[in-house]
């Protein structure tokens, strides 16, 4: 007998956590390798979890609508075909399914599988079950777990989720809240600064005006990630102008006839897509990572793409063996994962393995920006936004042309100044030098 468990998949590098919107099997039922076992969704993404095995499923440890974060225990598949498990034994081992309908958080021990519920790793406190989101949301908050017994859950068997939670701290924000002993004012915190008890001071003065969002998962994610990147990565910059005039051209001769063809719009980010790939295949050291000591040269170029969702921020899907697509499968691929993201229907193999990442903040109406690596990558490129600008050319003339700024930000660790500048320099060549009436 061998029994594994099932966790919450992580669906994205900035997802924390997902919400179980179905079961497709319940204690007790058969399931064979790569058959559905739940469904999940996120605030980005909606997905389909396979099994990892052939077996029966053993119990289910949280209700369909439950959000569970990342890493958490959610199932457990018994591999074990051999074994009872028709109502035929005894009662402490006949139904997990049973124990879960009563107390869908409680965990039955190895020996008896139902007999008497015991804590998960999220814990208890005080006889009552919290998930470890609403235990984690209440650390980030410093919310007591002694204050939780206060709240009036409305989950599954009287269970407080997250919307208790938010609701608790919204009344709580107007309460009074114990303040802690003053500290005495040091030459980083003068008199009249709060200073908490972790040493940093309070970003509020005494009688300011404020309001206090608190950060949702993904947005806490997001900064986490942010933090980690740039103390993992020394990040360096190269920027450049390109030309975009001749594309600019191309681009509006044939837009309509490749609508027409395609159904989708012919966008600047296709060309740009197209320019990285061959300027990866130029420097291959870019399409890389680090591993301790190593640094490990990936031979496929995975472009990640940030896809902007409305209301829901950025996501990075990733355009698979990119080098293997010319510029018409890269535009198809991109308009494919763009509505995916749109109707949150990426899986996670489009969200994860990239090598290399490309944003347009041109699209926001931005000149340029230095972006922040996603690890574990070595670099990013952005675009800006395409303007025309008066430009001195080579016989002294005065044009107006249509330009460009793109920025290489890399990881100096791997990619020095010559290399990440060499790198720019060729998607710069291949931008203005293209001939676009030849990839189509």
């Amino acid at each position: 007998m061998a029994k594994h468990e099932i966790v919450m998949p992580q669906m994205g590098e900035s997802i924390t956590n997902g919400t179980i919107t179905t079961w497709h099997k319940k204690p007790g039922d058969e399931i064979d390798l790569d058959e559905i076992l739940l469904e999940i969704s996120t605030d980005k993404v909606e997905s389909e979890i396979p099994s990892p095995m052939k077996g029966r499923v053993w119990e289910v440890l949280f209700p369909e609508g439950e959000t569970v974060d990342v890493g958490i225990k959610i199932a457990v598949i018994e591999d074990d075909l051999s074994l009872a498990f028709d109502g035929s034994s005894s009662s402490a081992e006949a139904a997990p399914a049973a124990a879960k309908e009563e107390a869908p958080d409680s965990a039955p021990t190895a020996s008896a599988p139902a007999a008497a519920p015991v804590s998960t790793d999220a814990g208890t406190t005080d006889g009552r079950f919290y998930t470890p989101l609403v235990k984690a949301m209440a650390k980030e908050a410093g919310v007591a777990l002694s204050e939780l017994a206060n709240i009036t859950g409305t989950g599954a068997g009287g269970r407080v989720n997250k919307a208790d939670f938010l609701k608790f701290l919204e009344s709580r924000g107007s309460a009074p809240v114990q303040a802690a002993a003053p500290a005495a004012p040091t030459a980083s915190a003068p008199a009249g600064t709060s200073v908490p008890t972790g040493g940093v001071a309070s970003v509020t003065a005494s009688g300011e005006r404020v309001e206090i969002i608190p950060m949702d998962n993904m947005r806490k994610a997001i900064a986490k990630n942010m933090v980690e990147s740039k103390l993992t990565s020394p990040h360096v910059n190269s920027l450049d102008e390109i030309d975009m005039t001749n594309l600019v051209k191309f681009r509006e001769g044939f837009k309509n006839e490749f609508k027409k063809q395609e159904g989708f719009s012919l966008t600047y980010t296709h060309f740009i897509l197209y320019a990285l790939v061959q300027a990866l295949r130029e420097h291959p050291l870019v399409n890389s990572s680090v591993d301790g000591n190593n640094i490990v040269v990936k031979k496929d170029i995975n472009l990640g793409c940030a896809v902007a969702v409305p209301g829901n921020g950025l996501v990075v899907p990733t355009i698979r063996s990119a080098d293997s697509l010319n510029i018409t499968g890269i535009a198809r691929k991109v308009n494919e994962l763009a509505a995916k993201a749109r109707n949150k229907k990426l899986t996670m193999d489009e969200l994860t393995g990239g090598t290399f990442t490309f944003t347009n903040v041109g699209s926001f109406g931005t000149l340029m920006a230095t972006p922040v690596i996603l690890q574990p990558q070595l670099g990013i490129f952005a675009s800006g936004v395409i303007k025309k600008r008066p430009i001195v050319t080579g016989d002294d003339a005065i044009a107006i042309r249509s330009m460009m700024y793109g920025t290489h930000t890399y990881d100096h660790r791997v990619v020095d100044g010559q290399l990440g500048g060499m790198f720019l320099n060729s998607v710069k060549y291949n931008l203005e030098n293209m001939d676009p009436s030849s990839l189509f």
